[in-house]
């Protein structure tokens, strides 16, 4: 029998977190270096509300039985007030920051499993347009081999992947396939978590791969374009891939090599969809620019930009009209160097992958 003193602290703290995780979510999304205090004094006030609720569900008896679900919920709030504490402490220092986005996504990660016993953590990873259709997108019990997927992608290993199949997907419906490349000195573990609340409500495939060095392929030798195909060969072969929809995304780092990987000889995407990157030289060098005749392309820059300036952008994009391809360019006036996750959605409804009654 569950205590009342236990079903209590479990309502306190479940909202808590995920008042916590949202506010991070658009701390993370409004970064900017002159902006910074002012995105402080909500996290502050999250923190003080998650660090009360935890405190009293750790000093509450689990009940017999629910002893892992007690450790995976304080597993996941100490990952969110970590975040918390050093996104309101690093003083903008970089590490600080970037430390913060890691333990972000790790609350994220370990709060994912909890959905069945919690729905409001179910309806989190779910656009509001398809909360009303959470039975549908999760059935009980999944499909086989559906949900989160790793291979070789642990936080300290490089060049492996991180993988979502849908829980409802049939053996004989293909999804469509988004294939999303991190920044610079980021991981695909991590990456995913920025696109998994789309891909799950609009029941897409999503494979967040990680460089094989710190970043991806810009200098040197191409190691990660021959790496991306074997995994995208790897997914195709055991669940059913639509290959008429293979998206290529990516930011900062990642939105430049999915121009320069997304637009070399046989690619197999697409579309591709670069947020805060660059159009790297090299694609006048090598033929990519021949090759952007016709492709579908949705860029993405923020008009704050202060590592890749908004004038990259449009030179970008006035390069790739010139070559003939098929753009849609978002210029986003509040944006600075980061993830504007409210593109996701956007882009999904130009790439043909909208929220259905299905």
């Amino acid at each position: 029998m569950t205590s009342d003193a236990y079903r209590e602290a479990v309502s306190a703290i479940g909202p808590a977190l995920l008042q916590g995780l949202a506010s991070l979510e658009r701390s993370e999304r409004h970064l900017h270096p002159p902006r910074r205090a002012a995105l402080h004094a909500p996290l502050i006030q999250r923190e003080d509300r998650l660090r009360a609720a935890r405190d009293v569900l750790a000093e509450t008896p689990a009940p017999r039985g629910l002893e892992d679900f007690t450790g995976e919920l304080l597993t996941a709030s100490a990952a969110a007030l970590e975040s918390l504490s050093l996104r309101t402490d690093s003083g903008g220092d970089i590490a600080g920051v970037l430390r913060s986005m890691h333990l972000h996504r790790r609350a994220e990660a370990a709060l994912f499993p909890l959905r069945r016993a919690l729905p409001p953590i179910s309806r989190f990873f779910l656009e509001p347009g398809a909360a009303g259709r959470l039975e549908r997108l999760d059935p009980d019990p999944p499909a086989p081999d559906s949900g989160l997927h790793q291979a070789a992608n642990a936080p300290e290993e490089r060049g492996g992947f991180s993988l979502y199949v849908p829980e409802s997907f049939h053996a004989d419906e293909p999804l469509p396939l988004i294939v999303a490349l991190h920044g610079g000195g980021g991981h695909g573990a991590d990456f995913l978590w920025s696109w998994l609340r789309e891909a799950r409500s609009r029941r897409c495939l999503l494979l967040a791969p990680t460089s094989r060095g710190s970043t991806w392929s810009l200098m040197g030798p191409d190691v990660d374009t021959p790496q991306l195909r074997r995994m995208l060969d790897f997914v195709a072969g055991r669940w059913p891939v639509d290959t008429e929809r293979i998206l290529l995304t990516g930011l900062s780092d990642g939105a430049t090599f999915s121009l320069l990987s997304g637009l070399g000889e046989q690619s197999p995407f697409s579309a591709i969809a670069p947020l805060s990157g660059v159009l790297h030289p090299l694609n006048a060098q090598n033929g990519n620019l021949e090759r952007a005749a016709g492709r579908r392309i949705y860029l993405v820059h923020g008009a704050l930009d202060w590592m890749f300036p908004i004038e990259t952008a449009r030179d970008a994009a006035r390069a790739l009209r010139d070559a003939g391809a098929i753009l849609h360019y978002e210029e986003v006036s509040d944006l600075s160097h980061t993830y504007a996750r409210e593109q996701n959605a956007r882009i999904l409804d130009w790439f043909g992958c909208p929220i259905t009654a299905r």
